[in-house]
């Protein structure tokens, strides 16, 4: 399991966010959360992260989200639904799970996500994948 803090990619840190439910890192254009033991994921930290995400990265610009699942937690998957109520959008989201449990989940969250999630067993590989879609995101934007 690769936690944030040890990776050399830490060291271009914005921002991290430590919350009774998990720790949430901002980095230009990304956020990786680390959730706790037996924590659900559900709509109400969905709501704090978004708000906190726009106040640290904005809003307008394309935003990849990385569920590193170095813990086993819950996620509601229905909220997607809540998630796309409120007109938010994710640009790129990815999984990066250590285990078949982590994984088992994935199955359930592509039923109510919209888009593809990414899934991935290497925290690094997940980040190279994001910050590559969000550079060619922002490529395609009109200036």
């Amino acid at each position: 399991m690769q936690c944030v803090k040890d990776l050399e990619f830490f060291k271009n840190i914005k921002e991290i966010r430590e919350y009774e439910f998990g720790v949430f890192y901002f980095f230009d254009g990304l956020v990786i959360s680390e959730m706790h033991e037996g924590e659900t994921f559900d709509w109400a930290i969905a709501e704090k992260i978004i708000d906190v995400t726009y106040k640290v990265l904005g809003k307008g610009k394309p935003i990849a989200y990385i569920s590193n699942r170095i813990h086993n937690y819950s996620v509601s998957p229905t909220d997607w639904l809540k998630f796309y109520k409120h007109k938010h959008h994710l640009e790129f989201y990815s999984i990066v799970a250590y285990n078949k449990s982590g994984f088992t989940s994935v199955v359930l969250e592509k039923m109510f996500f919209r888009d593809r999630i990414q899934q991935f067993s290497n925290l690094e590989d997940a980040i190279k994948w994001s910050l590559a879609k969000i550079n060619n995101k922002e490529l395609d934007m009109p200036a």
